[in-house]
């Protein structure tokens, strides 16, 4: 197994389980596969019996060594011994299915969503917790920042939940698999999405007690209140407690209703916000990384923001 935390993963043990999760996807036998971490291999053998091709990403040189073994006269297999979080995506279309390690699941998430040409489809074995930010309400009991960023482009859903035991070693977290695909229409023009990611970080990154407050300089106190009680939410409503189609319905306010004065406000916020979270030291808190506490952030900024 891998010695560095930084590989951190649980492998599957069940081929059985794995034939069946990939045989309810959407995956068919001309779609090219994407795979991070493959690990062991057992996904990936069942990802070439499914589909034309896989890509898999193994960082670990030991794994990747097993893996160029195990799988050398499969020419439908491409291996790559390197960090997938640096690497290009493919502008043709693909899809992807894999055990991510947790303790990067949102780098790998950002990278998936925000890319010029994502995914068709992405199936991602994650924390039970993890997969509840980025599908919001109702299964979380709020909606994070990241949920409302995705969702005007993605349909986000656990279709899968597994029992700790299915993997080896076992781990301390429940564990899902999280659906991420990619709408044939989306709800937002795509000429609109930084304008609309702007919009939505700057709303969530206010440092005040509630929405009307955090957006009175956009919209105006009395206009916003006054969209409150039109798209029915509360005055004293935090970001997270919005429901995503009101946040589509004060989006389309702001961008049809308000001039370009106000509408500045916001513009440059989504890039502020990643400079900074590229400020935060990454600290990875997992059962064997003992002394996580002795780090702290580069930045002031409160990471919690950035999930």
């Amino acid at each position: 197994m891998r010695k560095s935390i930084s590989y951190s993963q649980n492998f599957l043990k069940d081929k059985n389980l794995v034939a069946r999760l990939i045989a309810a996807s959407s995956i068919a036998q001309n779609d090219v596969i994407y795979e991070i971490g493959a690990g062991t291999g057992i996904i990936t053998e069942e990802l070439l019996k499914k589909s034309g091709k896989v890509v898999a990403f193994e960082i670990d040189k030991n794994l990747f060594n097993k893996l160029a073994t195990k799988f050398a006269n499969d020419s439908a297999l491409v291996l790559r011994n390197t960090d997938f979080l640096g690497q290009n995506l493919p502008s043709k279309p693909y899809k992807v299915f894999s055990n991510i390690p947790f303790n990067i699941t949102a780098s790998i998430i950002k990278k998936l969503t925000q890319f010029f040409n994502p995914p068709q489809d992405s199936y991602l074995i994650i924390q039970k917790e993890a997969a509840q930010k980025f599908v919001g309400k109702p299964l979380d009991f709020k909606n994070s920042q990241i949920s409302i960023l995705i969702k005007p482009w993605f349909k986000v859903e656990i279709v899968y939940r597994f029992q700790r035991n299915d993997f080896i070693p076992r781990p301390n977290v429940n564990v899902v698999l999280l659906e991420l695909k990619k709408r044939e229409t989306p709800l937002i023009e795509y000429k609109n999405k930084h304008l609309y990611e702007d919009f939505i970080t700057y709303a969530f990154n206010q440092f005040k007690p509630n929405v009307i407050e955090g957006l009175s300089d956009v919209f105006g106190l009395q206009s916003i209140k006054k969209l409150s009680s039109q798209f029915k939410f509360s005055p004293r409503a935090k970001p997270s407690e919005i429901e995503f189609g009101t946040w589509l319905e004060l989006f389309a306010y702001f961008l049809n209703k308000l001039d370009k004065s106000h509408q500045s406000i916001v513009k440059g916020w989504s890039t502020r916000i990643k400079e900074q979270e590229q400020k935060i030291e990454k600290i990875n808190r997992t059962r064997v990384d003992k002394n996580w506490k002795k780090f702290k952030s580069k930045t002031s900024y409160t990471a919690k923001y950035l999930v």
